[in-house]
């Protein structure tokens, strides 16, 4: 049975030549379900992927009972705050999605411009508790449904004896602060001489991977580091299955993604404590927490779990109990409730 229709804007870029994210899983998830799906926009540069957004919000004004738009921080902001202004006109009840670490410092800098464009919304969600806090005092209803995983794409093992093998699924660039994980790897060499990383993301074009590369020259990790610009998404959790430990060297995060599908996995977790990591994930019961930056607390961290007995083991274990609650299964339904109450809120 057809259900209403939603109109869903933000960067649905093709998937052929970028990583399918989120908002393309919701997509594809909400259709399936019996929803009608329109999405906007698949265009490449910035400028014309805004003029499509426009173009479909009034070409498919009579059709869309309900918009959903994606916020992110920077030049992105805004993108959310025309297609906002848009579907005011159209009097469309609107949902926005705020995403990455970068929000809240950038609200701090754009209070006025954050405050106006929350007030324009029907509802406002997050997949993070951490941006529900930091953006309360401009919005003090944000509700939070946190990003799911495809349970049934991951490839479970319980890690009991965990080999000196590590792997990394960032993009390359500043805000993920790739760099660490190869400063890591230098300072655990000496101990673990066959460790091996293995390092997954785009290249974001910011000379991450060209200072990465750099430090692998420093530091002769040429036979221990294998790095992988760009990988179907579809093909990361036999990635993960190769190895045993999950670094996260991020400095600013919300909910990564990547790191619940690592957990469901079943990967010991070792990430720096930012954003909203500590609410995804407790230290010392489903991963080990470290300050962002500082490769020797990581390094050691990483030590802690190849040489500790029993801790690999009770760290997996956890992990993927915890990843467990993420599956679309359950996450699916809170997005269903939320676009149905909405849409029969604004019909009646």
């Amino acid at each position: 049975m057809t259900k209403s229709t939603l109109l869903l804007i933000g960067n649905h870029l093709p998937t052929d030549k970028y990583n399918k994210n989120v908002w393309h899983s919701l997509a594809e998830h909400l259709e399936r379900a019996g929803w009608h799906v329109i999405t906007t926009s698949s265009k490449e540069n910035r400028f014309l992927r805004l003029m499509d957004m426009l173009k479909t919000i009034w070409q498919e004004r009579n059709n869309y009972h309900l918009a959903q738009v994606d916020v992110f921080s920077g030049k992105a902001f805004i993108f959310a705050e025309v297609c906002c202004t848009a579907l005011n006109r159209r009097k469309k009840p609107v949902v926005l999605i705020l995403h990455g670490g970068g929000l809240p410092e950038f609200s701090l800098q754009h209070p006025h411009r954050m405050r106006r464009l929350l007030q324009t919304a029907t509802a406002v969600v997050t997949p993070s508790a951490f941006l529900q806090q930091e953006l309360h005092r401009f919005c003090q209803e944000i509700k939070v449904i946190p990003n799911p995983i495809d349970l049934s794409k991951s490839i479970f093992r319980l890690r009991q004896n965990p080999t000196p093998s590590l792997v990394w699924v960032r993009a390359f660039h500043k805000v993920y602060n790739p760099t660490l994980a190869i400063e890591v790897l230098s300072r655990l060499k000496n101990c673990f001489p066959y460790i091996h990383l293995t390092m997954i993301g785009p290249d974001k074009r910011d000379k991450s991977l060209t200072r990465v590369r750099t430090l692998i020259d420093q530091y002769h990790l040429h036979d221990h580091v294998k790095l992988i610009p760009g990988l179907s998404h579809e093909k990361i959790p036999a990635q993960l299955n190769e190895a045993d430990i999950f670094i996260n060297t991020s400095n600013y995060d919300t909910l990564p993604r990547s790191l619940i599908e690592a957990m469901a996995n079943g990967l010991c977790i070792v990430s720096t404590n930012v954003g909203g990591i500590p609410n995804l994930i407790n230290d010392q019961e489903d991963a080990l927490l470290v300050p962002p930056d500082q490769p020797e607390k990581m390094a050691a961290a990483v030590n802690k779990i190849l040489t500790e007995n029993e801790l690999a083991y009770y760290l997996s274990q956890n992990a993927r109990y915890k990843a467990e609650g993420y599956d679309w299964s359950a996450i699916l339904p809170q997005w269903e409730n939320l676009f149905t109450a909405l849409i029969e809120g604004n019909h009646g």
